[in-house]
């Protein structure tokens, strides 16, 4: 018997260590033991006798999904309380939809400041690419004010 609680009784030969888990998900160590410590994944991580954490793929593959989601701008708060719906199994199916469509529409318009941000950065890559072909190039930053956040074509 293991003094660790939740603790495999015996080495599941498809378990996996924190490092591999580091190194499967590019999370650090401290990273992963913080997810553990604040509730993030989706079962208690056992520990073999030896007081190891012992995880499965199906942990690596949560920590994945979560790692999209806060790349995409999801707070951690949020990530925990999905977790928790997760975890407490099924009936809340509408819950984790209406959370995941809010993060969804959160991501399309960051997508869609990102690509009025981009028009506008294209539109100075195609002035300069022209002004350099045709030779015209000196002088053309003249700092001015800006009217609006549109492609301005006078703004060079």
């Amino acid at each position: 018997m293991s003094e660790y609680p939740g603790a495999a009784p015996e080495r599941n030969p498809s378990a996996l260590s924190i490092g591999k888990v580091a190194d499967a998900t590019g999370l650090s160590v401290h990273a992963l033991r913080f997810f553990e410590r604040e509730g993030l994944f989706l079962r208690e991580i056992p520990r073999t006798g030896g007081g190891q954490r012992s995880y499965e793929q199906a942990d690596v593959d949560w920590l994945l999904l979560c790692g999209r989601l806060r790349v995409s701008g999801m707070p951690i708060a949020t990530i925990k309380r999905f977790a928790a719906l997760v975890r407490s199994g099924p009936g809340n199916e509408r819950d984790r939809l209406a959370l995941l469509q809010e993060h969804e529409r959160d991501v399309r318009a960051k997508i869609d400041d990102l690509n009025a941000c981009l028009e506008v950065i294209h539109g100075k890559v195609v002035t300069y690419e022209q002004h350099l072909c045709d030779g015209t190039a000196a002088g053309l930053w003249a700092p001015g004010p800006l009217t609006s956040p549109r492609r301005d074509s006078s703004v060079q």
